[in-house]
């Protein structure tokens, strides 16, 4: 991919995430580059075409990462959780900025279907990504909580999600820090008597 496509895709992404997709034309892309919208074109076609090409990018990116954190043997399940949570609260640290997918999901029936099923992939490696780890921290000993995995990986995907999405509305970070700090506590094992 050129220099030019992935400044593109960064800038679309940026909008994405302050404004929603159906927010968006070529023109704004356009006017960011100080470009001409045929210049995008050339790259993407079609704005179903880089929005998807957007989703893709960043679902790639953050599951790289994320395997890559939780290969790490040494890390409780509680600082891989930490650095989980660290692009929410970037994200919360900003006027209007909010997760890609997060913002897609409210307009998620308008979207191409393309960009649904990579909204969708998002949401569902994450869950599943957050399960795996949360059996493994249970295995370790290093988190408890009562049940399977998969309805506490869905509480803490759900909430952080959902506290970016107060914050944006009141802007008080508060809300994500405070949801972070819950779930941890939620987590927590409970110390054994000395």
């Amino acid at each position: 991919m050129t220099a030019t496509a992935e400044r593109i895709l960064d800038i679309m992404q940026e909008l994405i995430q302050a404004r929603g997709f159906s927010a968006i034309s070529y023109q704004h892309i356009a006017d960011a580059l100080q470009v001409t919208k045929a210049s995008i074109h050339y790259h993407f076609p079609t704005k179903s075409g880089l929005g998807t090409a957007v989703v893709r990018r960043y679902r790639q990116r953050l599951m790289e990462v994320m395997q890559a954190v939780a290969a790490e043997d040494g890390r409780s399940t509680l600082e891989i959780l930490d650095l989980y949570s660290t692009p929410y609260l970037d994200f919360a640290d900003t006027p209007d900025k909010v997760c890609l997918c997060g913002a897609l999901a409210g307009e998620y029936m308008a979207l191409p279907a393309e960009m649904q099923g990579e909204v969708a992939g998002f949401f569902a490696e994450h869950q599943d990504w957050l399960e795996r780890l949360l059996e493994r921290g249970r295995q370790r000993g290093d988190v408890a909580f009562d049940g399977p995995p998969a309805p506490m990986a869905r509480l803490i995907f759900s909430a952080l999600q959902g506290g970016l999405l107060v914050k944006r509305t009141n802007g008080d970070i508060g809300q994500v820090r405070d949801v972070v700090a819950a779930l941890k506590t939620c987590l927590a094992p409970a110390t054994q008597p000395a």
